[in-house]
């Protein structure tokens, strides 16, 4: 593969990646690239992009619980979990002082 390839602009700014290049770097249509502004030009590389976790009431439950350091950070996770609806006992966690 060569160093450097040349692309044109076209309408509306499209640009044509060569064929090699969204081989070399598994870039399929509708993929999507980061476009940063660098002194020498434009770096265009490809985005990185993460699932959304969408937590349950019961996930956040676990969290809240799992997450308290001190005693009144349990008490007040209990509390929180109440308000969720959800018996703590009930949440797989550990007290703090049991890990």
């Amino acid at each position: 593969m060569k160093d450097v390839e040349t692309v044109r602009v076209g309408k509306r700014g499209a640009l044509v990646i060569p064929a090699l290049l969204r081989r070399a770097y598994n870039l399929k249509e509708g993929s999507l690239l980061v476009a940063e502004p660098r002194e020498e030009g434009i770096l265009l590389r490809p985005a990185a992009v993460f699932p959304v976790e969408v937590y349950s009431p019961e996930r956040k439950a676990e969290f809240l619980l799992n997450n308290a350091v001190t005693p009144e950070d349990y008490a007040w996770a209990v509390k929180e979990v109440r308000k969720l609806g959800l018996d703590p006992e009930k949440i797989p966690h550990e007290r703090p002082g049991d890990r």
